[in-house]
């Protein structure tokens, strides 16, 4: 496998998006609805599949699509192709804040495993698919249920999480986590689940009734912001549908609001 070679930059603190620079003839593969610009001479077409294996025929992209599906992206992904002469950019970026993690899959061996909303782009020839999690346990209560992403490749490959993003390398210890702040880990990390304490601190700590243990030899990135967790608390804080007003952050609440002319 060999994937096209491209160089990228990224620009941004808390919303980054990340440009991508093409030589005549590279490819850039992304997920729908990513690209925010690019120069003329770029062309761009929506395909079933990533493309790193173009003589699948049709029973090979109905799978690929089947794939899709269960991870709740677009059956498409978008192929950005440099049509043109000399060097071409388009920028990419996620529909929501946070930081882009930049992956040169060859020194990660090849592989890593991922939230299945995650990838953002990569170079043509990455081939992004699903990882089944075969443990009962982490499927039903890890967070990401059963189906995660799996990148692979030798090229380089992008990422998207929320918040501050974090690679640690594990030597064989173990690493526990909350379950939705895992962004991604290579293979050579075991991926399980453990009940958050006792009883009190299950319902009551705040931490989720149970945490991610993540164990072995390779590299975890963590993000301290899952969208989940910010999603959830724009709701909270967010009037509710019949109208009512909690007034968090002022003594006034909806009256207060009424007089500034909110």
């Amino acid at each position: 496998m060999r994937c096209h070679t491209i160089d990228y930059e990224i620009f941004g603190n808390d919303m980054q998006l990340v440009e991508i620079e093409l030589d005549p003839a590279e490819t850039v593969i992304a997920e729908a609805g990513a690209m925010n610009w690019m120069d003329d001479g770029i062309t761009f077409e929506a395909k079933m599949g990533d493309g790193s294996q173009p003589d699948k025929g049709l029973l090979g992209g109905l799978l690929d699509v089947g794939k899709r599906v269960l991870t709740g992206e677009s059956i498409f992904m978008t192929h950005f192709t440099n049509a043109g002469a000399g060097k071409k950019r388009a920028a990419f970026a996620a529909p929501y804040p946070g930081k882009i993690v930049p992956l040169d899959m060859d020194k990660l061996g090849g592989e890593i495993i991922c939230q299945k909303d995650a990838f953002l782009c990569a170079a043509l020839g990455t081939e992004v698919s699903i990882a089944f999690n075969q443990k009962l346990g982490a499927g039903f209560f890890g967070g990401e249920g059963f189906i995660l992403q799996r990148l692979r490749g030798d090229g380089m490959a992008f990422v998207h999480a929320g918040g501050t993003i974090v690679e640690k390398q594990l030597t064989g210890e173990t690493l526990r986590v909350d379950t939705g702040c895992i962004v991604g880990f290579t293979p050579g990390i075991d991926y399980s689940i453990e009940r958050a304490g006792g009883l009190k601190s299950m319902f009551f700590g705040g931490e989720g009734l149970f945490l991610a243990t993540l164990k072995g030899t390779g590299t975890v990135y963590l993000q301290s912001l899952p969208f989940s967790r910010l999603a959830d608390r724009v709701i909270s804080s967010a009037p509710s549908i019949g109208g009512s007003d909690k007034g968090e952050g002022s003594v006034l609440g909806g009256l207060g609001r009424m007089l500034d002319g909110r």
